[in-house]
C-alpha cells in the first residue's frame, strides 16, 4: 500500500476553504495519511507554494510550515493543530515569515498551488533547532522511504 496524504477539508487539486488562509482563521488543514511504510522511524511534513509571487512569473517556492520527527505511529494532525498539540517528538522548523507553526496561503495575486508533502523516513533526525525547509531537505538526503503530496489551491477573494 502506498503512502497517501489527505485532507477532509479539500480534495486534491481543489480549492482550500478560506479558514484555511490568511483571510479566514489562518488555521491550519486537518490532515491525514495511511500506507506508512515498514521501517519508517519518523515522517516530516512540508508545505509549500511554487507560483509566488505571481503564478503567471513565479520566482521563488514560498515556505507555510515545516514539521519533522512526527512519529511513524501517527495518522493525523487535526484541524489548528497547536504546538503543544502536535504528536509527541514532533519538532518544528521555521516558515518563510521566519517563524515557527503554520502559516496559510495568502498569494499577492492569482491562484497558487499549495503543495502537501510528507516523507517517511529510515532515521529519527537530530534536533535540526528550527531548520528551514532547505536545511531539513539536507537532512532527510539519503533516507526516504516514501513520499506522499496533496496540492491545494487558493486565491484571494
Amino acid at each position: 500500500m502506498p503512502l497517501t496524504l489527505a485532507s477532509p477539508a479539500f480534495i486534491p487539486g481543489g480549492g482550500i476553504p478560506v479558514e484555511y488562509t490568511c483571510e479566514g482563521g489562518d488555521r491550519s488543514p486537518p490532515l491525514a495519511w495511511s500506507g506508512v511504510p515498514a521501517g519508517t522511524k519518523s515522517l516530516a511534513l512540508i508545505v509549500d507554494d511554487p507560483d509566488a509571487p505571481d503564478p503567471a512569473a513565479p520566482r521563488m517556492t514560498w515556505v507555510h510550515w515545516v514539521l519533522y520527527d512526527i512519529p511513524p505511529t501517527a495518522t493525523n494532525l487535526p484541524a489548528d493543530v497547536a504546538a503543544a498539540a502536535l504528536p509527541a517528538g514532533t519538532r518544528e522548523g521555521v516558515n518563510d515569515w521566519q517563524r515557527t507553526g503554520y502559516g496559510g496561503p495568502c498569494p499577492p495575486i492569482g491562484r497558487h498551488r499549495y503543495f502537501h508533502k510528507l516523507y517517511a523516513l529510515d532515521t529519527l533526525l537530530p534536533d535540526l533547532d528550527r531548520p528551514s525547509k532547505a536545511q531539513l531537505a539536507q537532512a532527510m538526503h539519503g533516507h526516504v522511504l516514501a513520499q506522499a503530496e496533496l496540492i491545494g489551491t487558493y486565491q484571494k477573494k
